[in-house]
C-alpha cells in the first residue's frame, strides 16, 4: 500500500523573482515571467521549485551529481536519500540497459494568495476571498452585497482607498485568520493590512504593480555596455505571500515505510549541516526548499533575485484525514476549510 502525504507552505519572496517564460517579445517588458492559463495572474512554477530543491538537497548531502540529468555517476543510487525522493536515471557499464525511478514528491505550482501594493496608508497586502480560503486561511464577517467595486480591509477605513493606481470604495472590515503553524513574524506583520478584493480584478491590480526593471547587456571584453543591447524584465516583487502544494507518493515503501532509515550523516560521513535528520523523503524535499531563502529560485540570481523564505511550518495531512475530520460532528474535531 502506497503512502500519502500533503504539505502545504506559506511561502514569501525576499526578493523580486523572476521565472522566464523563455522567449523574448515585443510589449510593456522584454523578458515576461510565467502565468496561469485562465486568470493571467504571475506564478512560481512547481518545476522551478524541484529543480531547486534537488540542487540545493544535493550540495547538502556532499552529492552534486545526483542533481544531474543522468546519475551513472551516483554510488548505489538507491541508497541515495536524494535520488531516492527525486528519481534517477542510471545506465549499467555496458551502457545500454537502464534502471530508472520516478521521484517520490510530486510539487505543485507556487500561487499568489497575498501581493503588496502602495496605497494611502502605507503598503496593503491585496488577495481575494476565494484564494485565501483555498489555501487554508479563514475570512469571517465578508458581506453577502459586497459590490464589485469596493474592497474589504482588516483595519479600519471608510474613505474610498487605493490599490496601485486603482481608486476602491471601502467594503466593510473583515478578518483574515492563518493556519497556527504560519502564525509567525511574517504574518503578524501583515495580517491587518490585507485588502480583498473580487477575482475579477485581482489580475489587474497584480499585473499592474509587478516590479520592472531595465537591464543592459555587458561586453565580457571591453567592460561597457553592448550597442542596442538595453532590455526590460518583469518579476514578482518583494513580500509577495504565495502557497505551494507537495504530496508525497512513496509507491516504493510500501508497507516499509521509509527504506533508508534515520540519515543523520552525508554521503562523504559528515553531519548533515543543522545537525539535521532526515527520516523520509519529505525531510529531504524541506531541506532543499529552506536553503532557496539563501540562493534563490529562478533568474537573474546575479542581480540579486529570486530568495523565497518559508514562513512557518508547513501544513500536513495525511491522506483521507480531511475527508474523515469534515464526517466528524460540530465540536469534535470538525475544520472548516
Amino acid at each position: 500500500m502506497a503512502i500519502y502525504k500533503r504539505r502545504r507552505y506559506l511561502l514569501m519572496t525576499l526578493d523580486p523573482v523572476h521565472i522566464g517564460t523563455g522567449g523574448y517579445r515585443l510589449g510593456r517588458v522584454d523578458n515576461s515571467i510565467v502565468r496561469e492559463l485562465g486568470t493571467r495572474v504571475p506564478k512560481i512554477p512547481g518545476t522551478s521549485l524541484h529543480g531547486a530543491a534537488r540542487s540545493y538537497a544535493a550540495q547538502l548531502y556532499e552529492t552534486p551529481e545526483a542533481a544531474g540529468q543522468t546519475h551513472d555517476t551516483v554510488t548505489n543510487p538507491d541508497q541515495n536519500p536524494v535520488c531516492y525522493t527525486f528519481g534517477y536515471i542510471k545506465k549499467n557499464q555496458n551502457g545500454q540497459d537502464v534502471k530508472a525511478y520516478s521521484g517520490v514528491v510530486n510539487i505543485f505550482d507556487a500561487h499568489i494568495v497575498l501581493f503588496p501594493v502602495h496605497s494611502l496608508v502605507g503598503p496593503v497586502w491585496v488577495g481575494t476571498v476565494e484564494r485565501l480560503r483555498e489555501a487554508g486561511f479563514e475570512v469571517s464577517n465578508v458581506p453577502t452585497d459586497w459590490a464589485r467595486d469596493a474592497a474589504l480591509l482588516t483595519f479600519a477605513r471608510t474613505d474610498p482607498l487605493n490599490l496601485g493606481w486603482l481608486m476602491l470604495n471601502t467594503g466593510g472590515q473583515v478578518t483574515v485568520n492563518a493556519p497556527t503553524n504560519w502564525r509567525t513574524g511574517r504574518w503578524n506583520a501583515i495580517e491587518n493590512k490585507i485588502a480583498l478584493v473580487h477575482e475579477s480584478i485581482f489580475s489587474h491590480i497584480v499585473n499592474s504593480n509587478l516590479e520592472v526593471r531595465t537591464s543592459v547587456s555587458i561586453n565580457p571584453e571591453t567592460g561597457a555596455a553592448e550597442e542596442g543591447a538595453l532590455f526590460t524584465y518583469e518579476a514578482i516583487p518583494r513580500a509577495t505571500f504565495l502557497t505551494a502544494e507537495v504530496v508525497l507518493d512513496d509507491y516504493r515503501a510500501n508497507h516499509a515505510g521509509w527504506p533508508l532509515g534515520q540519515i543523520s550523516q552525508t554521503g562523504k560521513g559528515h553531519p548533515l549541516p543543522g545537525n539535521a535528520v532526515w527520516q523520509s523523503p519529505l525531510d529531504v524535499l524541506d531541506a532543499g526548499l529552506r536553503l532557496i531563502e539563501w540562493l534563490g529560485v529562478g533568474g537573474m540570481g546575479t542581480r540579486g533575485f529570486g530568495r523565497i523564505a518559508i514562513v512557518g511550518q508547513p501544513q500536513e495531512e495525511d491522506y483521507g484525514q480531511q475527508a474523515n475530520a469534515a464526517q466528524l460532528p460540530s465540536g469534535e474535531g470538525a475544520t472548516t476549510p
